[in-house]
């Protein structure tokens, strides 16, 4: 059986739920600027994968150093290339928090089954995260055999947490843009979406152009056309909330809380960190119509 098979048996897990739920609660207490710092608003990308690469590479460079120094001749060179790995041991471990509460952040955020899987990533870093503190502790007792065993069993299980976080993001679509085909997949020809009247005031309506879902908002004479289902993971923004974000309308997704900016998609707030595909409108003889923005 493939190791991705095994790892996807983990989604059905469900026992594992009543952690996940505690977890996520917790990282959820987190003030919103926190979080969106974390999640990477600020930069329209999720920030954990970026920050895990320092103290991955890291480590895969301190077993490199540490494969290395067993063949470079000479106490003293020797000793220069272990005092280089113990460095990049000692800045992987000081990196991975960093890494680790943006990866908390994002999972807080996810569906049952892709926490389940998530938690299955982060257990494995944890346990290399042991193993590394316990090789750089050894190095510095001068106990270096024991040291390098450590350190290749905690680079070789912070492999497997990497792999398990790479399936999860493409298996599993956590942190993918779920919103980025649609100006792809929509039809560009203008469609008629309903008359003015049929549309409530600050209230979001769901109806369709080309057969994509799109959600219907009314401001006074003013209409705005989002793709309907979330960037984040497919929430249905028709049944979310509309409010005043410091004198901004923003459309709050009802899943996570993903707040998009209604005039241009925008994101305002996470989870999302891609913004939410905007339809073009036209207002004719009272028949609202829109038709799918082209991507840039």
């Amino acid at each position: 059986m493939a190791v991705t098979q095994i790892v996807d048996r983990t989604a059905s897990a469900r026992s594992l739920d009543p952690t996940a739920q505690r977890l996520a609660g917790l990282v959820r207490r987190l003030p919103v600027g926190v979080r969106d710092v974390l999640h990477g608003v600020w930069l329209g990308h999720p920030v954990h994968p970026m920050l895990a690469q320092l103290p991955v590479g890291a480590w895969t460079s301190t077993a490199v150093l540490d494969v290395l120094a067993l063949t470079v001749p000479g106490t003293e060179r020797r000793a220069g290339v272990d005092r280089a790995a113990d460095a990049l041991l000692a800045v992987g471990l000081a990196s991975a928090p960093a890494a680790a509460a943006a990866g908390a952040a994002d999972w807080s955020q996810l569906l049952p089954d892709q926490q389940r899987v998530g938690l299955v990533h982060a257990s494995a870093n944890t346990v290399a995260i042991g193993l590394l503190t316990a090789s750089l502790v050894q190095r510095r007792r001068g106990r270096r055999a024991s040291g390098r065993l450590l350190g290749l069993l905690g680079v070789t299980v912070a492999s497997a947490g990497a792999g398990i976080g790479g399936h999860l993001a493409y298996r599993w679509s956590a942190g993918a843009n779920h919103a980025q085909s649609v100006p792809h997949t929509t039809d560009g020809d203008w469609a008629e979406l309903g008359r003015l009247a049929e549309f409530g005031q600050r209230r979001p309506a769901m109806r369709s152009v080309a057969g994509t879902p799109v959600v219907v908002v009314r401001r006074g004479s003013t209409v705005d056309v989002l793709a309907g289902a979330c960037s984040h993971l497919s929430g249905p923004l028709h049944e979310g909330e509309l409010v005043d974000d410091a004198g901004v309308d923003c459309l709050v997704c009802p899943w996570h809380g993903s707040a998009f900016v209604l005039e241009s998609g925008a994101v305002r707030h996470g989870p999302a960190t891609a913004p939410q595909p905007v339809f073009d409108v036209e207002v004719r003889d009272d028949v609202v119509r829109a038709r799918v923005r082209p991507s840039a």
